[in-house]
This record gives C-alpha cells, sequence and structure tokens, in this order.
C-alpha cells in the first residue's frame, strides 16, 4: 500500500543516550510509539479517548544504524495493511541530516472495545480515514 508517510520529529533527550551517546534500543521504541499515537490522531483515533482503540499484537524492529544523542531524527509511519480487526502500520526511524534508515518497524494492532473487554471491527469511518489520506 503506498501512501505519503505521516511525519514525526523526535526531540532526543539527555537520558535517552548511554554514556557514549548511542541511544538504546527500548528508547526508540518508544519513539515508534508516540509516532504511531500521533499518526493515530491526526486520523481521527484519540487512543485514550472513547470506547474504541487499538491495542499493539505484534511488532518487529530492525535496527539498522546507530542513533547518537545529538542527531537529528524523525518518524515515518505508514499504513501497511487494515484488515476487518486490524491495523499493520509500517514504521522508519530516519536520521535527517543525511537520510539515514536507522531501523524500520512493522507493528499490527487490534481494534478494542473497553466496555466489553475485547477485540472489536475496525470502525469504517477510521478505515476510510487511513486509507485515504
Amino acid at each position: 500500500m503506498q501512501q505519503h508517510p505521516h511525519s514525526t520529529p523526535i526531540q532526543i533527550r539527555f537520558n535517552d543516550a548511554d554514556p557514549m551517546g548511542h541511544i538504546n534500543n527500548a528508547v526508540i521504541i518508544e519513539y515508534l510509539d508516540l509516532a504511531k499515537e500521533n499518526y493515530l490522531a491526526a486520523h481521527g483515533l484519540e487512543p485514550d479517548e472513547g470506547d474504541f482503540t487499538v491495542m499493539v499484537v505484534h511488532c518487529d524492529i530492525d535496527f539498522r544504524s546507530q542513533i547518537h544523542r545529538h542527531d537529528s531524527i524523525e518518524v515515518h509511519t505508514m499504513l501497511d495493511r487494515i484488515g476487518n480487526r486490524s491495523i499493520t502500520l509500517h514504521q522508519e526511524v530516519i536520521r535527517t541530516t543525511d537520510n539515514t534508515l536507522c531501523c524500520d518497524s512493522h507493528t499490527v494492532m487490534s481494534g478494542y472495545r473497553r466496555s466489553i473487554s475485547t477485540s472489536a471491527p475496525i470502525p469504517d469511518s477510521l478505515k476510510e480515514a487511513l486509507l485515504n489520506c
């Protein structure tokens, strides 16, 4: 599925880095989560509001190049696939100074209804918003 990526600039915090200035892989997952939240909110889904939300059920990440404390990075988020009850997003962390791919990820999220504590179909309105960006 080809689309224009949603971009989230990341401000690297001092404590994201180890003493050598290298960003910890676990912190990079936080960057991906922030970008997922921004992407969904931009398409009308505020993950913390309302009865319907999505939850991560699978995530894979390939770390390709180190990120350092003084790097300028952004996360590109794109819809990879949408099904009846799940959404798969593709994300890339890019070092903007030289356009280096630092990592890429695929995340599967299941639709979820808080009121009944179970999986739920992706609403048509959200499908339409995600497919028409």
